[in-house]
């Protein structure tokens, strides 16, 4: 699959409790990047996730959107997400409301474009560095968009990183003994090829943190075609 392997799931399964307890690296970035995000949603979008986590971004940009869809292809992720953003159908909190919209679920790609339901956008944040095929996952992800729909994303280029070309011989290395989950060694324009050759065009590319060396472009692309 274009996605995952059977160790990429196992890895982030047997991660995610360790994972779920992470602070964020760079809060004023990470607030910089979801309000850039609301910008590009509109309240009656209908929204998938791919790469969710613990679901602390769908919780954020919920209420943005008339549906939010959020995916992982670790259970555990999933299952931590679910504890963690409950949803009660009782209530008339608008907190509650905005819960209501919010759907979490083990899925793919894959899965998700066998289903035959289009999306106004695709988010994608912290997620493609660590996809098995990059032009596989991206010609994916079109086939979710409605026409005209756009990608959000937010990916750690890390051959940009002081270390990168170490990172780019090591890390398939530790892939090969099942140490660590699959991981893509790529440049920032290296990504953005990528995204125009998958049939989008680049509407925005940006850096949110704070000074130098930020190497996770946010980018937001649009459908080309149907």
């Amino acid at each position: 699959m274009a996605s995952e392997t059977n160790s990429d799931v196992r890895i982030w399964n047997k991660e995610s409790e360790k994972y779920s307890e992470k602070p964020i690296a760079d809060p004023e970035a990470y607030a910089r990047t979801i309000a850039r995000a609301r910008e590009f949603l509109k309240p009656d979008a209908s929204v998938v996730e791919l790469g969710c986590g613990t679901g602390g971004t769908a919780a954020q940009l919920v209420g943005s959107v008339k549906s939010y869809l959020a995916t992982d292809f670790a259970d555990g992720m999933i299952a931590i997400a679910q504890r963690r953003h409950p949803i009660d159908l009782n209530s008339s909190s608008s907190s509650s409301d905005q819960k209501k919209k919010l759907t979490f679920r083990v899925a793919t790609a894959e899965s998700l474009v066998a289903e035959n339901k289009k999306f106004d956008a695709v988010l994608a944040f912290n997620f493609f560095h660590l996809v098995r095929d990059l032009p596989a996952t991206l010609r994916l992800v079109h086939g979710l968009l409605a026409p005209g729909g756009l990608l959000i994303s937010k990916t750690p280029c890390m051959r940009e990183m002081k270390m990168g070309l170490l990172m780019k011989v090591m890390i398939p290395a530790a892939v090969a003994v099942g140490l660590a989950p699959s991981v893509r060694v790529f440049t920032a324009e290296e990504f953005r090829k990528q995204v125009l050759a998958a049939g989008f065009e680049i509407v925005v590319s940006e850096y949110h943190a704070a000074g130098e060396g930020d190497f996770r472009p946010f980018i937001v692309a649009r459908k080309v075609g149907q």
